[in-house]
């Protein structure tokens, strides 16, 4: 592709044709920079897509990790309500005045 371009550029110099040579330099300058843009714009959408990729996984292991510390919490005031009622049935046996088991609104 190279060489046709230098074909066309030395044979245009060399009948003195410049007009037709400026206009063919331009046309060829122009070709560059839609390639360019062309370029780039493929470049941010490559880029824009490896983001969102990066944003879904991001966002996956966040939901995993609530869902994880949800459980962690659920198993704490499960182990929580399960003491408190132990202490509840100690005291009752040793004859601390009878006591009831509170009710949270955590259950």
């Amino acid at each position: 592709m190279i060489k046709l371009f230098r074909k066309i550029r030395q044979k245009m110099l060399s009948e003195n044709k410049f007009r037709k040579y400026i206009t063919y330099a331009v046309g060829e300058v122009i070709l560059v920079v839609i390639g360019i843009l062309i370029a780039v714009s493929i470049n941010n959408w490559n880029q824009e897509r490896q983001l969102k990729n990066e944003e879904k996984v991001i966002l996956k292991n966040i939901h995993t990790e609530f869902l994880e510390n949800k459980n962690a919490l659920k198993l704490g005031l499960e182990t929580n309500n399960q003491s408190c009622k132990a202490t509840i049935t100690l005291l009752n046996l040793v004859g601390q005045k009878k006591r009831t088991y509170p009710k949270t609104k955590f259950r």
